[in-house]
């Protein structure tokens, strides 16, 4: 039984698959009578299932050589089109971190969504979500990362305009949908150009010819910059970044998995990428300047945020710039540990953040206070979760960003005031949220403000042992470093840094009267940040606006131009046929006579241009 299901690991995905299938009758109105309750029990059904197989296969395979099955589906030519999937511990560790962390958002959404008429649909998009994730954390083919991301933006698209009646969600549908399309068609095109190249699509095989190709320097850095595009518009990185805290519009429990899991499999794919890459330094290079420009804007943008979500969110984008930055200098293994830890504590943050909307019905910061004493798992949420992310002892947010500032302290120490500055800003950030929410004196919407219920509570309680117990798993995994070999500067600044933010968010004045600083430096400052130094606006005044002249421009020549060609022969048609009908005879030979001059006319001029040409 065990052998069956080790060999049939890549079936692991279609859990979810058939889970999203078996939600039909309900998502569609087929079913009625029962509600939507039983399709979320099937899909969750479904996904226990998934984590119990993939539990299995990660037993078997830990400390064993990677290997890769293949199904070979097209060979043409030089072109090789397989499925290819890889076995190794961090592939299907990583599924199992995926299936988990999708089993525990299913149960949270229960009680987050237990009166909304389209639960169903919900867990039906929740199925084909993780389809997609599993599938990409065991492929080994470009062709199949690619096409499942392709699934993965669709799933995206799906959710974030779940409640599609208001009309701000379905701009973020659209706005997440379209910026991510940018990063899509570019990575198409270094697909097709790769395995034009290549030859196969398989990682395997790509790697090999990476190590052994000789491209025209032009070729290479172009074909570098089209497969990074991809995980950038997936990461919500900085140009492709905006879409991420529109798409906190969406339901809470799909934020969860967005904002973990969803970003993490992006950055997954570009470290599968990331030995391609050697061939372009000039992408490597544009990896870092955008992880380093995405980490401390983000951060910055955060502070500035009185939505308690995109506050959130905006942190999200700044640790995946670490990832960027850690695969643009070739050490993966920061970004996979910083991934983990990351992933476990942004989920549990934003279950609590959950749990406070639903309460209050709000998610505006200003209208909070004072919920630490009514709310105390949701507040033991919140703050076990911020110490989980940032670099305080003992949790895994320390020693993910530890190994970081080891990686980077003689090879490239640039990179070192890099990480302690958004571990400075991420500690200031979620403290002054944890204020707003937890602290000071109730405000009108949290006067009345009962704990979640245990659907909901279930989910945050295991995510908080999960958290305090993520050194012990980094332990059992062989990720913590020998105490032997600790860098003390290293471990004073990163815990300096850390609590250099805590105090200062615990002791910064926090206004909830007015939601602008009076003086004119600081007000400046804050606008810049709140509205994401302006980005969105020089897209309108830039690329927004040369695409719509340019549709103008197209819509005129359409207009007045090819559509005036066919109606001016049209016309001519008309006008001579009308004039035409006033010369007829009704004599045959007059109609044999116009037929003769017209093949005479023709012939000659065939003649004439045969003449001409020779």
């Amino acid at each position: 039984m065990f052998e069956f299901l080790i060999q049939n690991f890549w079936c692991i995905p279609f859990y979810g698959l058939i889970g999203s299938i078996l939600t039909l009758p309900w998502s569609i109105g087929i079913i009625k009578r029962t509600g939507p309750r039983p399709a979320a029990y099937f899909n969750l059904l479904m996904t226990f299932l998934a984590l119990v197989h993939g539990s299995i296969v990660y037993q078997a395979v830990w400390n064993q050589e990677p290997q890769e099955i293949i199904f070979n589906w097209l060979e043409t030519g030089d072109l090789n089109l397989s499925f290819a999937f890889n076995i190794s511990s961090v592939s299907i560790g990583a599924m199992t971190v995926v299936t988990s962390l999708t089993f525990l958002a299913q149960i949270y959404a229960l009680g987050y969504l237990e009166k909304d008429w389209a639960l169903a649909r919900f867990f039906g998009l929740m199925g084909f979500f993780e389809a997609a994730m599993s599938g990409l954390t065991i492929s080994d083919s470009l062709f199949i990362s690619y096409a499942l991301l392709e699934m993965l933006t669709l799933s995206t698209y799906l959710i974030v305009g779940f409640w599609y009646a208001q009309p701000l969600v379905v701009t973020a549908a659209r706005d997440a949908f379209l910026t991510k399309r940018v990063g899509d068609v570019l990575l198409l095109m270094g697909v097709v150009a790769i395995s034009a190249l290549a030859g196969s699509m398989n990682f395997s095989d790509l790697y090999l010819w990476a190590e052994r190709v000789e491209l025209n320097p032009i070729t290479a850095n172009l074909l570098g910059l089209a497969l990074i595009a991809g995980p950038i518009g997936k990461c919500a990185q900085f140009p492709l970044h905006l879409w991420l805290d529109e798409a906190m519009e969406g339901p809470n429990p799909a934020s969860i998995l967005r904002n973990t899991i969803v970003v993490a499999i992006g950055a997954y794919v570009l470290i599968q990428i990331q030995p391609i890459l050697i061939i372009s330094p000039i992408a490597l290079a544009v990896l870092v300047a955008v992880g380093t420009v995405t980490a401390i804007g983000a951060s910055l943008v955060a502070l500035a945020q009185i939505d308690l979500k995109r506050a959130l969110s905006h942190s999200t984008s700044a640790y995946l710039g670490l990832v960027f930055i850690a695969v643009g200098t070739q050490w993966t293994s920061f970004g996979l540990v910083l991934l983990l830890a990351h992933c476990i504590a942004k989920a549990l943050l934003f279950m609590s953040a959950g749990g406070v909307i639903l309460t209050t019905n709000s998610q505006d910061l200003t209208e909070m206070g004072g919920l630490g004493s009514k709310m105390p798992a949701t507040t033991t949420s919140f703050l076990v979760g911020t110490l989980g992310l940032i670099g305080l002892l003992p949790l895994g947010g320390f020693w993910a960003l530890r190994e970081g500032l080891d990686a980077f302290w003689i090879i490239d120490p640039w990179v070192v005031p890099v990480i302690l500055l958004v571990n400075f800003l991420t500690a200031l950030n979620l403290t002054r949220v944890f204020r707003l929410i937890f602290l000071g004196e109730p405000q009108p919407k949290t006067r009345r403000a009962p704990e979640v219920p245990w659907t909901m509570a279930v989910p945050m309680v295991s995510l908080i042992i999960v958290t305090l117990l993520a050194p012990v798993i980094m332990e059992s995994l062989s990720l913590l470093p020998d105490w032997n070999y600790l860098n003390v500067a290293v471990v004073i600044l990163l815990i300096g840094s850390g609590l250099l933010g805590v105090v200062i968010g615990s002791t910064m004045q926090l206004g909830r009267t007015w939601s602008r600083p009076i003086q004119a430096p600081f007000r400046l400052a804050q606008d810049l940040f709140a509205y994401d130094f302006y980005v969105d606006r020089l897209y309108n005044v830039t690329i927004v606006f040369a695409v719509s002249q340019f549709s103008k421009l197209s819509a005129w020549i359409d207009r007045y131009i090819v559509d005036g060609i066919v109606n001016l022969v049209g016309l001519a048609t008309i006008f001579s046929g009308q004039g035409l009908k006033y010369g007829v005879s009704g004599q045959g030979q007059s109609y044999l006579l116009t037929i003769l001059l017209g093949i005479g006319v023709l012939g000659y001029l065939v003649l004439w241009l045969i003449d001409f040409t020779f």
